[in-house]
């Protein structure tokens, strides 16, 4: 194995704090420490890094989190510094990693040299001397409180990063990781990501309007946001996809993180002489960045959570105009279904005239950037205003992702998130047990004054056509039933509003058999689509048409399907008696992975009670 003391840069880290230009140095992690971002609650990581002559206290940049989390960057490990920023935080000069590459040929070692700690340049200490007084009152980038003689020193220990001819125009160009209040006579390289639709407002104060974009480049995203004459100088000049130079005067604020989804503390506002223009080259500015969640992991999401994913488009619905409750506005929506290779699908709205425009085919693979988690009925999700999607991109998950579609995913059938409640019981917050339908009437569940919660696997034989779908309001989350006060007026007294036509939902009865015995059992909307497979609006336009045969050849498709369901059995009173009413909460097909696996573990245990237990359930 080669010296590591021989790899390393001696003397640089002085060397990129005196200004001169040192690439892409090597030295020696000698400690990790993780940190807590006090503005947004993500973990961050110092790290010390040392050059045998000194050692200075480093930041990594969020991106680079995962080479600490997956095990890459250890105590002990030789690292070439690809990109960084030198900076100065409360006196201390301080280094932004940017970039790194661990050089894992030289392995793990002791601390090298004898270094001692990287003190402030003296002319940059001079100053740090005299009086300070405080500024106003906020964070800079790291989350630490700062002077206005603070503040100068760090704007000269960052250097700026220009590629050469190509931005010698914009020669100041700031990484946005480094943008904050105290940062003057910027400019940013970055990729406009997304580009919103223009707002408009009316109050007691006046009217105005306003648009917002996001910007990438390799160390991060920020949202930025024009008003009124912003909006006709920018609107149209800015597109999705292209990059641009921004520079100052442009107002950096805390972010107002209710309207936005960007991982940033901070937030662009354009002023009047803010300058943009596009830029001929796109060196070093990446595409959109997502970190993508799996649709099998959504059920361990918390509600209201903002994530990214990426699916196969399954199902398009049509499009739909419900009314704001706050605004009493129309807007559009329409629902799509996507699946993964994790075997789950989820329903995922779209909004405005993304809805309207949207016109990809099924089997399309898209990357979702910014969709809000719901926990109506289960898990579902809503593409945000602010959130952006892409088809078929050229990402490594995309091509993955369509490649097991090809070769196994197309015949696969997919489980659902609806209406799951963490598959534990509300009562004991203990797993369901899956039980037959003999042990359902043998155990009495349902018949104390708390519900029983269990699983059941069994095979539909019947399903009722008389009253399986009721007319719901269209209103988001509303689901109450509507009246016809006239033909095509649909009144939803709860939400107070009219609606030219309703939204027929689900509500069946049925019957389901195992080898025990059989059940009736009562589901909703998420679990009738399951069963029937197209939602309860095409059955009833079916009805509405006399197309009888249609009908009923329908309800015959959804008999002999088999499906666990999660049922919850609690007493009921109808007309004036008591009975047991099953009603699933959730329902899913046969995972035959999952069922070979139980039935392995059944026998496994036979083997080992002498034949005892296989019978047990």
């Amino acid at each position: 194995m080669a010296n590591p003391a021989d790899a390393i840069t001696v003397g640089c880290l002085r060397r990129v704090f005196a200004g001169e230009s040192v690439t892409d140095p090597i030295v020696q992690c000698v400690q990790i420490k993780p940190m807590q971002s006090q503005a947004n609650g993500v973990e961050r990581y110092r790290v010390v890094f040392n050059d045998t002559n000194n050692f200075i206290q480093s930041m990594l940049a969020q991106q680079m989190n995962w080479i600490v989390t997956e095990g890459k960057l250890k105590k002990g490990s030789l690292c070439k510094l690809t990109a960084f920023q030198a900076n100065s935080v409360k006196d201390k000069p301080i280094l932004v990693i940017l970039g790194l590459d661990v050089l894992e040929e030289y392995g793990e070692s002791d601390k090298i040299g004898q270094p001692v700690a990287l003190e402030m340049l003296k002319a940059e200490a001079a100053e740090e001397t005299k009086p300070q007084t405080d500024n106003i009152s906020g964070n800079n980038f790291y989350g630490n409180k700062q002077s206005a003689p603070q503040q100068q020193a760090q704007q000269r220990a960052l250097p700026s990063r220009s590629n050469g001819a190509k931005d010698s125009a914009h020669a100041n160009i700031y990484p946005i990781e480094a943008l904050s209040p105290y940062a003057h006579k910027w400019t940013i390289k970055a990729r406009c990501t997304h580009k919103g639709d223009i707002k408009t407002w009316h109050n007691k104060n006046g009217e105005g309007k306003l648009f917002s974009v996001n910007f990438l480049d390799e160390t991060g995203e920020i949202r930025a946001t024009g008003f009124n004459d912003a909006v006709d100088s920018w609107y149209e000049i800015l597109q999705e996809g292209s990059v641009y130079y921004v520079s100052s005067p442009c107002r950096v604020q805390l972010a107002k993180k209710q309207f936005s989804n960007v991982n940033n503390d901070y937030e662009l506002t354009f002023e009047r002489d803010t300058q943009i223009e596009k830029a001929d080259d796109n060196d070093g500015v990446p595409q959109v960045r997502y970190n993508f969640t799996s649709l099998a992991d959504l059920q361990s999401v918390e509600k209201d959570t903002t994530i990214d994913t990426i699916g196969i488009l399954q199902e398009v619905g049509e499009v739909s105009e419900i009314v704001s409750k706050t605004t009493s506005k129309p807007f559009s929506k329409r629902e799509l279904t996507i699946a993964d290779n994790t075997g789950y699908s989820v329903r995922l709205t779209i909004w405005g005239n993304t809805a309207q425009s949207f016109n990809a085919e099924n089997e399309t693979v898209i990357a979702f950037k910014g969709v809000k988690v719901s926990d109506f009925g289960g898990r579902s999700l809503s593409l945000l205003s602010s959130g952006s999607m892409t088809m078929d991109p050229d990402i490594d998950e995309a091509h993955k992702l369509k490649g097991w579609y090809d070769a196994a995913g197309r015949n696969e059938n997919f489980q659902s998130h609806a209406n799951t409640m963490g598959n534990t019981s509300a009562a004991t917050g203990q797993r369901d047990q899956t039980k037959t339908v003999a042990a359902i009437r043998d155990e009495n569940l349902g018949m104390t004054e708390n519900a029983d919660y269990f699983s059941l696997k069994a095979t539909i034989v019947y399903v009722k056509q008389d009253s399986f779908a009721y007319p719901a309001c269209s209103t988001e989350g509303c689901n109450k039933k509507v009246t016809e006060n006239e033909p095509g007026e649909w009144r939803c007294e709860k939400c107070n509003v009219t609606h030219p036509k309703p939204e027929y939902r689900y509500i069946m009865s049925l019957n389901v058999s195992d080898h025990t015995g059989m059940l009736w059992l009562s589901c909703f909307d998420e679990v009738g689509r399951m069963v029937m497979g197209l939602p309860a609006d095409d059955v009833m336009a079916a009805k509405d048409d006399g197309d009888e045969k249609k009908v009923q050849h329908l309800f015959q498709d959804a008999n002999c399907k088999t499906f666990v369901f999660r049922c919850r059995a609690k007493m009921d009173t109808f007309q004036d008696q008591q009975r047991v009413r099953y009603q699933v909460l959730s329902a899913a097909p046969l995972n035959y992975a999952q069922e070979a696996k139980k039935l392995a573990e059944l026998i496994k245990q036979y083997n080992i009670d002498g034949g005892d237990s296989l019978f047990v359930n």
